[in-house]
Protein backbone atom coordinates (compact mmCIF):
# COMPACT_ATOMS: atom_id res chain seq x y z
CA UNK A 1 0.00 0.00 0.00
CA UNK A 2 0.90 3.67 -0.44
CA UNK A 3 0.87 3.93 3.05
CA UNK A 4 3.61 1.43 4.26
CA UNK A 5 5.81 2.77 1.75
CA UNK A 6 5.52 6.68 2.78
CA UNK A 7 8.52 8.01 4.45
CA UNK A 8 7.76 10.27 7.35
CA UNK A 9 8.49 12.89 6.10
CA UNK A 10 5.46 12.99 3.53
CA UNK A 11 2.80 15.48 4.72
CA UNK A 12 0.39 14.36 6.79
CA UNK A 13 -2.20 15.53 4.60
CA UNK A 14 -1.32 12.36 2.66
CA UNK A 15 -2.18 10.10 5.14
CA UNK A 16 -5.38 11.97 6.73
CA UNK A 17 -6.37 12.26 2.70
CA UNK A 18 -5.91 8.27 2.56
CA UNK A 19 -8.14 7.59 5.85
CA UNK A 20 -10.94 10.03 4.43
CA UNK A 21 -11.16 8.14 1.30
CA UNK A 22 -10.56 4.73 3.15
CA UNK A 23 -13.93 5.69 5.74
CA UNK A 24 -16.04 6.87 2.58
CA UNK A 25 -15.16 4.18 1.01
CA UNK A 26 -16.63 1.46 4.13
CA UNK A 27 -19.58 4.32 4.52
CA UNK A 28 -20.77 3.50 0.83
CA UNK A 29 -20.66 0.06 0.99
CA UNK A 30 -22.16 -0.81 4.32
CA UNK A 31 -25.17 2.11 3.08
CA UNK A 32 -25.64 -0.22 0.27
CA UNK A 33 -25.44 -3.72 2.20
CA UNK A 34 -27.54 -2.39 4.89
CA UNK A 35 -31.35 -1.89 3.50
CA UNK A 36 -31.17 -4.35 2.03
CA UNK A 37 -30.78 -7.09 5.00
CA UNK A 38 -34.16 -6.70 6.42
CA UNK A 39 -36.15 -7.70 2.97
CA UNK A 40 -37.98 -10.72 3.36
CA UNK A 41 -39.98 -12.54 0.44
CA UNK A 42 -44.04 -12.66 0.88
CA UNK A 43 -45.36 -15.22 3.60
CA UNK A 44 -47.34 -18.51 2.98
CA UNK A 45 -51.01 -19.24 3.66
CA UNK A 46 -50.72 -21.55 7.34
CA UNK A 47 -52.54 -23.80 5.03
CA UNK A 48 -49.30 -23.81 2.68
CA UNK A 49 -47.36 -23.77 5.62
CA UNK A 50 -48.72 -27.23 7.03
CA UNK A 51 -48.67 -29.02 3.76
CA UNK A 52 -44.92 -28.59 3.63
CA UNK A 53 -44.75 -29.17 7.49
CA UNK A 54 -46.06 -32.64 6.55
CA UNK A 55 -44.42 -33.32 3.53
CA UNK A 56 -41.03 -32.92 5.25
CA UNK A 57 -42.42 -35.21 7.83
CA UNK A 58 -42.98 -37.96 5.45
CA UNK A 59 -40.08 -37.37 3.82
CA UNK A 60 -37.94 -37.94 7.09
CA UNK A 61 -40.28 -40.88 7.83
CA UNK A 62 -39.38 -41.90 4.74
CA UNK A 63 -35.72 -42.42 5.51
CA UNK A 64 -36.05 -43.62 8.84
CA UNK A 65 -37.87 -46.75 7.44
CA UNK A 66 -35.15 -47.16 5.12
CA UNK A 67 -32.64 -47.06 7.57
CA UNK A 68 -30.76 -44.35 6.16
CA UNK A 69 -28.61 -41.86 8.56
CA UNK A 70 -29.46 -38.19 7.76
CA UNK A 71 -25.53 -37.68 6.88
CA UNK A 72 -25.60 -40.23 4.04
CA UNK A 73 -28.81 -38.85 2.45
CA UNK A 74 -27.33 -35.32 2.97
CA UNK A 75 -23.95 -36.74 1.12
CA UNK A 76 -26.02 -38.50 -1.40
CA UNK A 77 -28.31 -35.53 -2.35
CA UNK A 78 -25.05 -33.26 -2.31
CA UNK A 79 -26.39 -30.53 1.01
CA UNK A 80 -25.46 -29.88 4.19
CA UNK A 81 -27.31 -32.18 6.99
CA UNK A 82 -28.73 -28.61 8.23
CA UNK A 83 -30.43 -28.42 4.89
CA UNK A 84 -31.82 -31.79 5.33
CA UNK A 85 -33.20 -31.03 8.64
CA UNK A 86 -34.74 -27.72 6.84
CA UNK A 87 -36.19 -29.85 4.57
CA UNK A 88 -37.16 -32.55 7.09
CA UNK A 89 -38.99 -29.54 8.61
CA UNK A 90 -41.12 -28.27 5.89
CA UNK A 91 -38.92 -25.03 5.50
CA UNK A 92 -40.84 -22.99 2.42
CA UNK A 93 -36.98 -21.30 1.97
CA UNK A 94 -35.55 -24.53 0.75
CA UNK A 95 -35.78 -24.63 -2.99
CA UNK A 96 -37.97 -27.54 -5.12
CA UNK A 97 -34.96 -28.76 -6.55
CA UNK A 98 -33.43 -29.45 -3.19
CA UNK A 99 -36.46 -31.39 -2.31
CA UNK A 100 -36.23 -32.81 -5.58
CA UNK A 101 -32.68 -34.57 -5.00
CA UNK A 102 -33.69 -35.76 -1.31
CA UNK A 103 -36.61 -37.70 -2.63
CA UNK A 104 -34.48 -39.16 -5.48
CA UNK A 105 -31.90 -40.03 -2.94
CA UNK A 106 -35.10 -42.15 -1.17
CA UNK A 107 -36.01 -43.82 -4.60
CA UNK A 108 -39.53 -41.65 -4.06
CA UNK A 109 -38.97 -38.86 -7.67
CA UNK A 110 -41.73 -40.87 -9.28
CA UNK A 111 -43.66 -38.89 -6.72
CA UNK A 112 -42.85 -35.29 -8.18
CA UNK A 113 -45.47 -36.45 -11.36
CA UNK A 114 -48.13 -36.65 -8.99
CA UNK A 115 -47.41 -32.93 -7.96
CA UNK A 116 -50.69 -30.76 -9.29
CA UNK A 117 -51.48 -33.46 -11.58
CA UNK A 118 -55.44 -32.81 -11.67
CA UNK A 119 -56.46 -29.81 -11.05
CA UNK A 120 -60.31 -29.77 -11.13
CA UNK A 121 -60.77 -25.88 -10.12
CA UNK A 122 -58.62 -24.89 -13.45
CA UNK A 123 -60.71 -27.83 -15.47
CA UNK A 124 -63.69 -25.84 -14.51
CA UNK A 125 -62.58 -22.41 -15.37
CA UNK A 126 -60.97 -23.51 -18.47
CA UNK A 127 -64.59 -25.21 -19.37
CA UNK A 128 -66.13 -21.79 -18.65
CA UNK A 129 -64.22 -19.58 -20.60
CA UNK A 130 -63.96 -21.43 -23.88
CA UNK A 131 -66.33 -21.57 -26.30
CA UNK A 132 -66.48 -23.44 -29.92
CA UNK A 133 -64.32 -21.83 -32.21
CA UNK A 134 -66.20 -21.29 -35.89
CA UNK A 135 -63.79 -22.09 -38.45
CA UNK A 136 -64.32 -21.33 -42.00
CA UNK A 137 -64.70 -24.36 -43.92
CA UNK A 138 -61.78 -25.96 -45.92
CA UNK A 139 -60.94 -24.45 -49.30
CA UNK A 140 -60.40 -27.65 -51.73
CA UNK A 141 -56.64 -27.42 -53.18
CA UNK A 142 -56.39 -27.93 -56.53
CA UNK A 143 -53.73 -30.48 -57.59
CA UNK A 144 -50.76 -29.25 -58.77
CA UNK A 145 -49.91 -29.73 -62.53
CA UNK A 146 -47.97 -32.65 -63.31
CA UNK A 147 -46.63 -34.15 -66.69
CA UNK A 148 -50.02 -36.54 -66.27
CA UNK A 149 -52.45 -33.56 -66.03
CA UNK A 150 -50.80 -31.17 -68.88
CA UNK A 151 -51.25 -33.74 -71.28
CA UNK A 152 -54.86 -35.05 -70.67
CA UNK A 153 -57.88 -32.83 -71.84
CA UNK A 154 -59.87 -31.52 -68.94
CA UNK A 155 -63.22 -33.69 -68.80
CA UNK A 156 -66.28 -32.08 -68.33
CA UNK A 157 -69.83 -33.57 -67.63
Amino acid sequence: MALENASEGEPARLREAFNVSYQLQNNYYLGKILPIMPRTGPSLLPRVSRLLRGYGENLKLARLRRRYSAESVAQRAGISRKTLSRVEKGDAAVALGIYARVMQVLRLEEDLAKLAVDDPLGRKLQDTGLSPKRRAPKRQISPTPTADNIDKPKETS
